[in-house]
C-alpha cells in the first residue's frame, strides 16, 4: 500500500507540484469511500490535480461547471425520446471521479440532487432510482474568498464530504517548478503523459484492505471521546456527528494502510481530525467575532483528550 501511495504521488507530482496534502487527501477519501471538498484561491490547480489524480487511477472522470442556472437533470440525467420511447440519458454523475467545480455556485435544488448521489450511490429521475457503479467519488471545490452569487453549502451537505483540505499556495521552489513546465499555450503538456497505476477493480480490492486494518478498543474510545468534545466546547454551536465519527475512523484507517501499517493508530487519528471534522463544527457568533476558527477548536479538543498508551 505503501508503494501504491508513492506511485500516485510520483505521476500526479508530474503535474502538480508542491500540493502533497491534497494528493494525500484525495488517496485518503478514495480507498475510505468517500467524497472530498477542495477549498482554495483560483489558480491553485484544484481542477488540474483532480484530472490528473483519475488518469493516475485509471478510472472515469467527468467534470460539471456549477452555474446558478444549472438544473438537477443537467447532473443527473433526463428522460429523451429516442425510436418512438422515452429512455434514460446519463448526466456527467455516471462515472467514477465527478469534479463538482464551484458547487457553490448552484442552487439548493441542484445541491440536493448530488446529495442523494453522494449518500446513496444513486439518483432518481422520473421515480426511478439508477445506482452508480462503484468506485464513485465526488471531488468538489470551492472559492473561499468569492461570495457574490454563491449558495453555502448546508450543513447536511457539509457532513457528507469525509473531508474537506485548504488548498494553498505553493513553496517559491515549487512555483519555480510550475514556471519550469514544459506547456503548449497555458496548458501543462505533462498531463498526457501522467502514467496509469491501477485500476478500478484494484481500487475495490485496496478499499476492502483498508477496512481489515485493525482499530483496538482504546482506539475506538479515542475517536468517541474527540467526537463528543467538540460538542462540549462553548465556543461551538454545532459539533461533531455520529457520521463525523464514522469518517473520522475510516479516514483514520486510510492512513494506516497508506502508511504501511496493519493498525490504526492514535497519531493516524489526530493527523488527520482537522481536515476530517474541521467542515462539520459549526462556531456561535460570539466566537466567529473573536476571530475563534473550527481549526482552534480542535487543536484545544486534542490537547484535552487523553491519548491512549
Amino acid at each position: 500500500m505503501r508503494e501504491f501511495r508513492e506511485r500516485v504521488h510520483q505521476s500526479v507530482g508530474n503535474v502538480i507540484h508542491g500540493q502533497g496534502m491534497v494528493i494525500d487527501g484525495l488517496l485518503i477519501t478514495l480507498l475510505a469511500g468517500g467524497h472530498i471538498l477542495l477549498e482554495g484561491v483560483p489558480g491553485t490547480a484544484k481542477t488540474l490535480a483532480a484530472d490528473a489524480f483519475a488518469r493516475t487511477l485509471g478510472v472515469e472522470f467527468s467534470r460539471a461547471q456549477f452555474t446558478p442556472d444549472m438544473l438537477p437533470t443537467d447532473l443527473t440525467g433526463t428522460m429523451t425520446l429516442r425510436a418512438g420511447e422515452l429512455v434514460f440519458r446519463p448526466g456527467p454523475v455516471f462515472t467514477n471521479i465527478l469534479l463538482a467545480d464551484e458547487i457553490n455556485r448552484t442552487p439548493p435544488k441542484t445541491q440536493a440532487a448530488l446529495l442523494e448521489a453522494m449518500g446513496e450511490a444513486g439518483v432518481t429521475v422520473d421515480g426511478t432510482r439508477h445506482p452508480l457503479g462503484p468506485p464513485f467519488m465526488v471531488v468538489a471545490t470551492q472559492n473561499p474568498i468569492e461570495y457574490e452569487g454563491t449558495y453555502p453549502l448546508p450543513e447536511a451537505q457539509l457532513d457528507r464530504f469525509l473531508m474537506k483540505v485548504d488548498v494553498g499556495y505553493p513553496s517559491a521552489e515549487d512555483e519555480l517548478a510550475v514556471l519550469r513546465m514544459d506547456r503548449d499555450g497555458v496548458h501543462p503538456t505533462a498531463i498526457d503523459e501522467v502514467d496509469t497505476v491501477t485500476t478500478a477493480d484494484e481500487i475495490l480490492d485496496l478499499r476492502e484492505k483498508v477496512s481489515a486494518i485493525h482499530v483496538n478498543d482504546d482506539v475506538l474510545s479515542y475517536v468517541s471521546a474527540v467526537i463528543r468534545a467538540t460538542r462540549e466546547q462553548a465556543a461551538v454551536e454545532l459539533g461533531a456527528s455520529p457520521r463525523a465519527g464514522v469518517h473520522l475512523l475510516a479516514a483514520a484507517r486510510s492512513l494506516a494502510a497508506l502508511s504501511g501499517r496493519e493498525f490504526v493508530t492514535p497519531d493516524d487519528v489526530s493527523r488527520v481530525v482537522k481536515q476530517v471534522l474541521g467542515h462539520r463544527i459549526l462556531l456561535r457568533p460570539e466566537a466567529e467575532m473573536e476571530r475563534y476558527t473550527p481549526g482552534d477548536i480542535l487543536t484545544s479538543v486534542l490537547k484535552a483528550v487523553p491519548v491512549p498508551r
